[in-house]
């Protein structure tokens, strides 16, 4: 199954009244536990994003029907409401810490929404949740500078690890942007793979730094939710979000060209 099409879900926060920063992209509580009961109904077999990228560097087979589950920024809904659902089916799953958000020694005050602190990131890779890197302050990082990218890339990975006492080998992309020399940088400073969001299925053709998510919100119903983990009518659920990506991206690059004039006094 080594060309395999994985559904990698991206989450953010687990929340019953997230506040108006993080609701679109956050899941109550409840439809997180209908759409794991979902992923172990359909026995589909949920994985790290260490363990994918592991099966795919060596060759080795995946699992039945694989899948991943991960969570971004670090929400306290992660320990709260979906420890205990992923504890019940015994799913691994990944969580990407921005250690600058997290409530504790690092926090820089950027944090979205009620945050978790390190003793609940302890519980969580307690129980089989594998963490990765986020950056520190969550910067769109193809638009920093390149002391600032090695910043936010290393100093994450310090403080994970003197956190942990384990260092993080997957990362991914705040805001899922990301280019040549980003992911470059990543691979220098130690994280073995990183995970975009393109809204598409992930394969190993892809690489081991660019590896595409689908984004699951708060207005992801149940049939939709089906669709996704199937692999069926990805292109059509996530159309209007590639537009938008597209325009988004068209500005984002003019505005990195304009900065990079400006620096060189042109």
């Amino acid at each position: 199954m080594t060309d395999a099409r994985v559904p990698i879900l991206m989450y953010h926060a687990v929340a019953t009244d997230p506040n108006g920063a993080t609701r679109a992209l956050s899941v109550t509580p409840e439809a997180f536990a209908e759409q794991m009961a979902v992923l172990a109904d359909r026995g589909l077999t949920p994985l790290t994003t260490a363990g994918l990228a592991a099966c795919w560097r060596s060759g080795r087979p995946l699992p039945g029907r694989p899948v991943l589950v991960t969570f971004d920024d670090g929400y306290e809904g992660v320990h709260r409401h979906a420890l205990p659902v992923l504890a019940k089916h015994g799913f691994p799953a990944t969580l990407f810490v921005a250690t600058g958000w997290l409530r504790g020694p690092y926090d820089t005050g950027g944090g979205l929404d009620t945050m978790l602190d390190w003793d609940q990131v302890r519980a969580l890779a307690s129980a089989g949740v594998e963490i990765g890197g986020h950056s520190h302050s969550h910067p769109q990082l193809d638009q920093v500078s390149e002391a600032t990218l090695r910043f936010e890339l290393i100093h994450c990975k310090e403080i994970i690890s003197d956190q942990l006492g384990a260092v993080p080998v997957s990362f991914a992309y705040p805001y899922g942007y990301s280019t040549r020399r980003v992911r470059q940088v990543v691979r220098e400073t130690g994280y073995a793979q990183a995970l975009a969001v393109g809204n598409g299925l992930a394969r190993r053709a892809q690489g081991p730094y660019a590896l595409r998510r689908v984004t699951v919100r708060r207005d992801t119903g149940i049939e939709e939710f089906e669709r996704m983990v199937e692999g069926r009518a990805i292109a059509r659920t996530f159309a209007k979000d590639r537009a938008l990506t597209r325009g988004y991206a068209l500005v984002r690059r003019t505005r990195r060209a304009a900065r990079t004039v400006a620096r060189s006094g042109g």
